[in-house]
């Protein structure tokens, strides 16, 4: 079964002195203010497209990281995943994002776990959306 997704985005005015507002519209569960600045230079209180990214980046990281670590034997306790998105206007915008995560997983080596997490990061769904751009993984087990 497909299931498809929406969110939405309003923007207000030119791009550096506008702002705007992103919506989860399917789970209605947030909106988020948005703007140049926030995007640029960083602005607290304010969201960005890449913050978004990398919300839904860890988020599919960790859901196919115990999928895999499941199905090779090792069902882990906790997976806990950041996703550092990139954005550089000088070079062009998004350039990369970079999970770091931290996983409980008992009975499994430290060559397992890398190997594993190195799957997952290939067959997440979310990294193969983003196959335009570096992805690079840390994996560390807690």
């Amino acid at each position: 079964m497909a299931l498809t997704s929406e969110a939405s985005a309003v923007w207000n005015g030119t791009l550096a002195e506008g702002n705007g507002s992103m919506s989860l519209d399917s789970s209605h569960l947030a909106t988020f203010a948005y703007n140049w600045k926030a995007r640029s230079e960083g602005e607290s209180g304010v969201s960005t497209p890449e913050e978004l990214l990398g919300a839904a980046h860890a988020a599919c990281f960790s859901m196919a990281f115990s999928n895999e670590l499941t199905s090779a034997g090792f069902p882990p306790v906790r997976v806990a995943t950041t996703a550092a998105v990139t954005f550089d206007i000088s070079k062009g915008g998004i350039t990369g994002s970079h999970l770091l995560v931290s996983a409980e997983v008992p009975g499994i080596t430290a060559e397992q776990f890398q190997t594993i997490a190195e799957g997952a990061k290939t067959g997440c769904p979310v990294s193969k959306a983003l196959a335009g751009i570096p992805i690079t993984l840390e994996a560390s087990l807690a």
